[in-house]
Parts: structure tokens; sequence; C-alpha cells
């Protein structure tokens, strides 16, 4: 199959991903565009895992404030080198996950951070919804029950707000794959006015 240089250039601009890198993929979908963005994500999540162990020297802290003016987050994001973390493209992804923050309110940044005590009381109230199922399906339903609940209240976990088909950690392997380099939320704060 001959693949054109429109194709290329609509799986560049949906993904953000290289000129080659797009046209491999394509030509190992058979031209199919969803499953070439499928190719690349994988491909994005295997290159983050072969970076995990590359130690982070540079990042960028962004911040988004509502246009109430109510409502403002920040992230600090890190990278390998001060290249990168002065990228347009990078500040940007920054800017959106910080945004992310304000629109979504998320209480843990990964599943880890989810405390013991918390994750006992989620499992107390999903408990008694799967009381009276069969015992086999039990563990099966309430699992699902709680990633179903916690997806909402942890960042990486969440669905991007500006692109529902991918989540922030897959938003993350995306941007790893496109900069070549090593890159983590380290931490992030949520301000509301009048909230506690």
């Amino acid at each position: 199959m001959i693949i054109t240089t429109e194709q290329v250039k609509e799986l560049r601009e949906k993904t953000g991903i290289s000129i080659m890198q797009c046209r491999k993929a394509l030509e190992d979908a058979g031209g199919d565009m969803e499953k070439a963005v499928i190719l690349l994500r994988k491909k994005g999540a295997d290159v983050a895992s072969k970076k995990a162990d590359r130690e982070l020297h540079s990042g960028r802290i962004a911040t988004y404030i509502h246009g109430t003016g109510t409502t403002g987050a920040m992230v600090e994001i890190s990278c390998e080198t001060d290249f990168v973390s002065g990228n347009a493209e990078f500040a940007k992804m920054a800017y959106d996950i910080a945004m992310q923050i304000v629109a979504t309110k998320p209480e843990f940044l990964k599943r880890a951070d989810v405390s013991e005590a918390e994750m006992n009381k989620a499992k107390e109230v999903f408990a008694a919804e799967v009381v009276g199922k069969p015992e086999a399906i039990k563990e099966k339903i309430l699992g699902g029950k709680l990633d179903s609940y916690f997806k909402d209240k942890v960042l990486l976990e969440q669905d991007f707000i500006k692109d529902p088909t991918i989540t922030v950690a897959t938003l993350l392997q995306n941007a790893i794959q496109k900069f070549g380099e090593r890159m983590e939320i380290v931490r992030f704060v949520r301000y509301g006015l009048m909230e506690k």
C-alpha cells in the first residue's frame, strides 16, 4: 500500500510524533489511521518504560488560573534537559495539565499515592454493593468499581480534557516518545477560593 504525504501529515497533526515514526506506523498498519494511532501509543509506552531509569535534571512549573480568578493550579513537571523544558510544546503540555487539575480536582498524582485508609474506606462502601453476588465475580466487580472511583481522583488515570481518548499518563508517554526524554509529573497543587 502506498502511504501518501497527506496521510502522514494528518497522523503527525493528530499525534505530534515525528514524520518518520508516523510514516512507519502507517506502513505497519496498512494505511489504517486508527491502527497507526494505536501503534504509536503502544510504542510511546514502550519508549517511556525504557527511559524510566534516566535522571531528571530540569523541568518546568506551570500555572493555570481560571478566567474567574477563583481557582488555579500549579504543577511541576521534570525532564532530563533544559532544551526540552524550554520547548514551547513542553510548556503548552504543562499548562494543559495545570488546566486539567483545575477542571477535574484530582486528589492524587498516581494510584500508589492513595493511602491504605482511603482505599479501605472505598472498599467498605463498594463491598455493600456486591453483597449477594456470586463469589466467583465479587472481587472482579469490586475491583472494577474501585478502578472507576479512583480514575476520577488520580491525575495520571484521568481522561485528558482536551482529548478524552487518552489519559494524562498517555499524554506524558506521547511526549516522552516525541522529545526522546524521560518526563514525570512530580507534584501539583490546586487552589479554590473558599475551598478547604
